[in-house]
């Protein structure tokens, strides 16, 4: 078991975006280099992802990029970051940011930023990994997602301790203070067998 060492953060790749979701971004990439804490994402430079990742690097501190050959070559990866790994497919990007993260912040995003959350909250529902998740709640952003978990609770689609396995919060002051009280984690995913 260990501290909480490399975050994932899922979050938007869109660059039209509300300037409190891209405040967020820039605290929580600070926040985490202050901290000594590795940044794992998607390895774009675009949107909130390019955002988090400029200020990991700007404050010092490391990251680790993981990004599908095809949208690094209609996107681009972020150039300044310390590791990046381009990768043949989405589900091999997903993998490894899991593998190599101890847990999990969401900050707004789109489909692909779903798309990440409920895979790995399914995950950790098959208990595949015990990681934390923790959904950040820039300016109500997620409610509407937040309402939809609890109505799939309520017509029993998902038990009420899968909904526990999930922390929301509404600033990332509040993830990071919820981050760095957490116990020690299990740092490996449970392996499949063939």
């Amino acid at each position: 078991m260990k501290k909480i060492q490399a975050v994932c953060v899922y979050c938007g790749s869109s660059d039209r975006l509300d300037p409190i979701h891209k405040e967020a971004a820039d605290n929580l990439g600070t926040q985490l280099a202050k901290e000594g804490i590795r940044l794992v994402f998607g390895g774009g430079r675009v949107g909130l992802m390019g955002i988090l990742a400029d200020a990991i690097i700007r404050n010092g501190g490391r990251a680790l990029g993981f990004i599908p050959y095809y949208l690094e070559e209609h996107e681009g990866s972020h150039n300044g970051v310390q590791e990046m790994h381009i990768v043949d497919s989405m589900h091999t990007r997903k993998s490894k940011m899991a593998e190599n993260s101890d847990a999990f912040l969401v900050l707004p995003g789109g489909f692909g930023t779903l798309d990440e959350l409920f895979e790995i909250i399914t995950w950790r529902q098959l208990e595949l990994h015990k990681k934390p998740i923790i959904i950040i709640n820039i300016d109500n952003y997620w409610d509407p997602l937040i309402a939809l978990m609890k109505n799939i609770v309520e017509n029993n689609f998902a038990r009420l301790s899968d909904i526990h396995l999930i922390t929301i919060v509404s600033s990332v002051d509040e993830a990071m203070h919820a981050l760095l009280d957490l116990p020690p984690v299990e740092p490996k995913f449970k392996k499949h067998k063939a």
